[in-house]
């Protein structure tokens, strides 16, 4: 889905170009030429600012999604080989007229070039305050995952999932490795009673549905031993008398039966089975810090042991991602600003470009916060998957404004008018294959990708909206200081007006 999104965004700013260049009177071949020689450089540099933040997934921790990374990445680069290659060869043989409709999206775009140009300073204000009111949300969002909620509930897992924490028990298990600090020493009284007490503090937690531990399976075997009396459902006080309990108990049981799965081999450390309710990762967090700090409370050093079991790996699998990810498109952002202002040959453009490019997630995750204030391990992979597409707009406006600029004297404003007139409708047209592409992945089942698709697409959607009346009045204000009206060069002869240029 993405790779196929991508190559037809390239296929569009081509497509539209040409028909454009074809609907002011070139011939078909010609309007071609002229679409590639405009957006040759801006599709290149779009697809390998795509690519470059695809390949930041690589420093996810999870194997898919760096191989989602890496496949959608190489997939960005084919699609500008052949957008480049076959797209025009295709479209030289296949019939191509410019309708009636790119020309009234022409006005369309003259109109709203009319409209930021006329209305630069009460736009760039209220477009910066709607992306300081966004960014300043970004605090509501936290971070909570529930593992079995990745799934839709069409799916066959969740439905036993649910039906089992419903009518069964809870489907979250941790274990807890608690060490004696010696040989044998399970038998050993002390110990025993420090673990049953343990025992006895996780039962009360209100998130906790069942707890095996191992004094439970010697108290059983004490009372038994004693008449079935309940005043003997207790550990033993004497420890040879536990040890002999222990062995008893062993060579009673049936083969393949025995305290392996609680005991390790010396008997110096027993395992504790905790069964939760279904706990997101956040509950899961304070759980094992509370029971870390009873252990510390109540036992010796060698029994302070973390919980283990995939409950808590999920835990902090994707906080730890998240992390990791942070690291890898903060390198993406460096490395796709510096293509740019390599590209552009401009510092002060590309220095503007950071707005509209840093501005759209902050925004779009703040807004989201809105509407959901959790987040989960889908969270790290926007940034690095929208970076590289929203910067597609911001490229493409900033080329036809440089071109405008440098090499047709255009006054700052009439550079504006001119990207909004050359490439307007096809960034709209662009961004909106986009959105749909990526809206596709919210039919996923799974939850991961369903969310990506979503918040990447209001990711995409913000940067547009940025990109049309923010970045031009940024332009405006900053490039044109002085006079946005006068032309970069003073030159008479090199003066021309944008309607005769195009």
């Amino acid at each position: 889905t993405i790779i196929l999104t991508v190559a037809v965004a390239d296929c569009v700013h081509i497509l539209i170009t040409a028909l454009v260049a074809q609907g002011r009177g070139l011939n078909k071949k010609a309007a071609i030429v002229e679409s590639l020689n405009v957006n040759a450089q801006a599709v290149f540099l779009t697809s390998i600012t795509t690519a470059i933040g695809l390949f930041s997934l690589n420093f996810s921790d999870a194997p898919p999604y760096r191989d989602l990374g890496n496949f959608a990445g190489m997939g960005s680069i084919y699609a500008w080989i052949f957008s480049m290659s076959l797209f025009p060869a295709l479209l030289t043989i296949l019939p191509m007229k410019a309708s009636a409709v790119v020309d009234r999206q022409s006005r369309s775009m003259e109109w709203l070039a009319d409209m930021v140009i006329s209305k630069r300073k009460p736009l760039m204000l209220a477009m910066l305050a709607i992306t300081l009111i966004g960014t300043a949300l970004l605090p509501r969002l936290t971070f909570n995952d529930r593992f079995v909620e990745y799934f839709d509930e069409r799916i066959d897992f969740r439905q036993a999932s649910d039906w089992a924490a419903d009518n069964l028990t809870g489907i979250y298990i941790i274990n807890y490795s608690l060490e004696s600090g010696e040989i044998g020493g399970v038998s050993d009284p002390a110990y025993l009673k420090r673990l049953d007490n343990f025992a006895q503090w996780l039962r009360a937690q209100p998130e906790v549905l069942h707890v095996a531990s191992f004094s439970d399976v010697v108290k059983r075997v004490n009372r038994s031993f004693n008449g079935d009396r309940e005043n003997f459902y207790a550990v033993p006080t004497n420890r040879q008398l536990a040890a002999q309990y222990v062995l008893l108990y062993e060579m009673s049981l049936p083969y393949g039966l025995d305290l392996n799965d609680q005991l390790n081999v010396d008997k110096s450390a027993s395992r504790m089975v905790v069964t939760l309710e279904d706990l997101s990762t956040a509950e899961m967090k304070v759980l094992r810090a509370r029971a870390l700090d009873w252990l510390q409370a109540n036992t010796p050093e060698r029994m302070h042991v973390e919980p283990s079991g995939q409950a808590v790996m999920f835990s902090y699998i994707g906080e730890r991602n998240f992390n990791a990810m942070t690291t890898g498109t903060i390198i993406a952002f460096v490395l796709i600003s510096a293509c740019l202002m390599l590209a552009l040959r401009s510092l002060r453009l590309g220095l503007i470009s950071l707005v509209p490019n840093i501005a759209p997630p902050a925004v779009a995750m703040g807004f989201f916060s809105l509407y959901q204030f959790e987040v989960g391990f889908w969270t790290a992979f926007v940034g690095a998957t929208a970076i590289g597409l929203i910067v597609d707009a911001t490229v493409h406006m900033l080329s036809k404004y440089r071109h405008a600029r440098l090499e047709l004297n255009y006054s700052s404003i009439d550079s504006v008018r001119y990207s909004f007139l050359t490439v307007g409708t096809a960034l709209w047209v662009c961004s909106f294959v986009l959105i749909a592409g990526f809206m596709v992945l919210t039919l996923s089942p799974f939850l991961i990708n369903a969310m990506l698709g979503r918040v990447v697409a209001l990711t995409i959607l913000t940067a547009l909206v940025l990109d049309f009346l923010l970045l031009p009045a940024l332009l405006m204000w900053i490039d044109g200081r002085g006079d946005p009206n006068a032309p970069l060069k003073r030159d008479a002869a090199a003066n021309a007006t944008p309607q005769a240029a195009e």
